[in-house]
């Protein structure tokens, strides 16, 4: 089918637009790409497994970073949890936007951010990095609504160390006691996916921490969905909330018995 309406935003040439159908040639075709689509999503979780299983490279640079309360060391920045995830943004001189702004690309990635609360859940800190004073790092975020996102300034050699110099890109950690690892890197168009609070975790050396994934032994896992909450109502340590859990279960259960209705 060909289609004008939007012929003005391409050139005066017409759209060729896929065929209008009915509703059940619609759901016919939509059947046929969701098969497709789960094939993608459990090859995304075997990758996903498999990273979970990438070798850790030991860090033995004592990096250091200025918060907002002063210095701050690699360490430091995962505030007593075991997972860090550090994305290091463009704001600083010499940057197209300074000082108003930060570079284009790396402030879609802070708006993409979920709230943070839902990653500390899962023993896992998010902090953006760049190298620019704490003053203007302030501003900025107070203007953005970027608030949420811990943002501290790279002093030394950290950038050009793990890979990000010159351009984006996202590092992973996890801390034995006082032993930080590199555990894993995302750069290029591996980061425009980054935001979303399951995206961050599968990138983490303990995954979602969720008893359906397939992880080493002796990883943390807690049943599906009953760690979920209001990212404000969050308590360490607190049983999951019983009529949540009755709640998930029915959802689950309903889900369940659909798709063994379409498996037979």
């Amino acid at each position: 089918m060909t289609t004008s309406a939007e012929n003005g935003r391409n050139g005066g040439q017409p759209m060729h637009t896929p065929p209008v159908v009915s509703s059940q040639e619609w759901e016919a075709a939509r059947q046929r790409l969701l098969l497709k689509e789960k094939e993608q999503t459990r090859a995304r979780d075997a990758l996903a497994a498999e990273r979970r299983r990438m070798p850790w490279m030991a860090v033995k640079t004592d990096y250091a970073f200025e918060g907002p309360a002063g210095k701050v060391s690699l360490l430091d920045l995962f505030e007593g949890r075991r997972q860090l995830i550090v994305y290091r943004a463009f704001f600083e001189p010499g940057v197209f936007g300074w000082p108003d702004q930060a570079c284009r690309g790396c402030s879609m990635v802070a708006d993409q951010v979920a709230h943070v609360a839902h990653l500390n859940a899962r023993d896992t800190t998010l902090v953006f990095v760049s190298r620019a004073p704490q003053s203007d790092i302030a501003r900025l975020k107070a203007r953005m609504g970027w608030e949420e996102i811990p943002w501290v300034t790279i002093t030394d050699s950290f950038d050009a160390d793990f890979g990000v110099g010159e351009w984006h890109g996202t590092n992973v950690f996890y801390r034995d006691g006082d032993r930080v690892f590199r555990t894993y890197f995302i750069n290029n168009r591996g980061d425009e996916q980054m935001g979303g609070t399951w995206n961050y975790l599968d990138i983490t050396p303990l995954g979602r921490q969720e008893v359906w994934e397939d992880s080493p032994e002796g990883y943390p896992q807690t049943p599906t969905y009953k760690w979920w909450n209001w990212h404000d109502s969050y308590v360490a340590d607190a049983a999951p909330d019983k009529k949540w859990v009755e709640v998930s279960d029915a959802g689950e259960a309903a889900f369940r018995k659909e798709q063994a209705g379409k498996n037979p």
